[in-house]
C-alpha cells in the first residue's frame, strides 16, 4: 500500500477535519487511510491542533470512548471578527446601496460565498459549545448565511416558509405581529422538517424590531422545542424597543442621515 509522509497526512488529515466540522471522526478511519499506527495519527494531530490555535483558526477536541476520536470546532479570533465587521461596513456604506425608502441594498452581499462563509464562522463560533440540534431561518435571503452556520455547527438547517407549499405535505402554521409595520402574517413549517424537542438556533439577515423571531419562537413552541440563541448579519439599532432581547449580531445600522449616508457600525460586542 502507498506510504504517505507526515507533511502529506497532516494536510490530508486537516483538510478532512475542516470540511467536516462538529462531527467526530475516530483515529481508525485515519489509520486505514494512510496504513500507519494509532499513535503516529495521534502526532500529527498534535501538530494539526497546536497550528490551528496558534493562527485562531478553531480547535481540534478530544472525544473519549469507544465511539470517540477528533472533532474540528471552528472559531475565530476577536480582533478578525472586528476587522471582518469593519470591512463589511465599508462595504455596506456605498451610497449606491440605498435605495427608495432608505433601504440597503444587501442581497449580493446575502450571496456572496467569501462575505457569507466568514459571517457563519463569526455566529457559529457564539453558539458553537451549544448542544444544538438544528439552525432555523425564515426564506429566502437568510438562506445562505443560516446554512454556513449550520455547517460549521454540523446540523441540519431548517427553512420556515411564508407561504404553505403542497409539497412540504401536513404544515403546522402561525401568526405572528411584524414589529416594524404591525401588520399581521404568517409562516409554516412542514411537521416532517422539525423534530419534537428540538433545540435549536434561529439566524437571518437583518433584525428590525423582532417581529419575525417571536414567530419562530412560537412556531418552534407548536414543535414541543425551544430556541436557545438568535444571530444576525445586521441589526437595526435605530429602532430601539425590540420584541426579544438576547441575540447578537455582526454589524449595527443605525438608519441613514441627513447627507444621505448609512450609518454602520461594528456590532457593540466586539468593542
Amino acid at each position: 500500500m502507498q506510504k504517505f509522509s507526515r507533511n502529506n497526512r497532516i494536510a490530508a488529515i486537516t483538510k478532512i477535519l475542516l470540511e467536516n466540522p462538529n462531527k467526530i471522526m475516530g483515529l481508525n478511519n485515519f489509520t486505514e487511510m494512510f496504513n500507519t499506527a494509532k499513535s503516529t495519527i495521534s502526532e500529527d494531530i498534535v501538530v494539526i491542533r497546536d497550528t490551528l490555535s496558534r493562527l485562531d483558526m478553531g480547535r481540534i477536541d478530544t472525544v473519549a470512548g469507544a465511539a470517540g476520536g477528533v472533532k474540528y470546532i471552528c472559531g475565530i479570533s476577536p480582533e478578525k471578527t472586528k476587522k471582518f465587521a469593519e470591512k463589511l461596513c465599508i462595504i455596506l456604506k456605498n451610497r449606491e446601496r440605498i435605495i427608495p425608502g432608505n433601504f440597503l441594498y444587501m442581497t449580493d452581499i446575502m450571496f456572496n460565498p467569501n462575505i457569507i462563509h466568514t459571517a457563519g464562522v463569526v455566529l457559529a463560533s457564539i453558539f458553537i459549545d451549544m448542544d444544538i440540534d438544528c439552525v432555523v431561518t425564515v426564506e429566502t435571503k437568510g438562506i445562505p448565511l443560516a446554512y454556513e452556520v449550520a455547517k460549521m455547527m454540523g446540523v441540519q438547517l431548517v427553512v420556515v416558509r411564508r407561504e404553505t407549499k403542497f409539497t412540504e405535505g401536513s404544515t403546522i402554521t402561525v401568526n405572528y405581529v411584524s414589529g416594524s409595520t404591525g401588520r399581521i402574517q404568517n409562516m409554516s413549517l412542514s411537521k416532517k422538517a422539525l423534530k419534537k424537542g428540538s433545540r435549536c438556533i434561529f439566524i437571518d439577515d437583518f433584525m428590525k424590531a423582532g417581529g419575525t423571531a417571536m414567530g419562530i419562537i412560537d412556531l418552534l413552541k407548536e414543535f414541543e422545542s425551544e430556541l436557545l440563541g438568535i444571530g444576525f448579519l445586521i441589526d437595526n439599532v435605530g429602532i430601539p424597543k425590540k420584541l426579544v432581547q438576547n441575540y447578537v449580531s455582526i454589524v449595527d445600522f443605525e438608519g441613514i442621515n441627513e447627507n444621505g449616508n448609512a450609518l454602520l457600525t461594528p456590532s457593540k460586542m466586539f468593542s
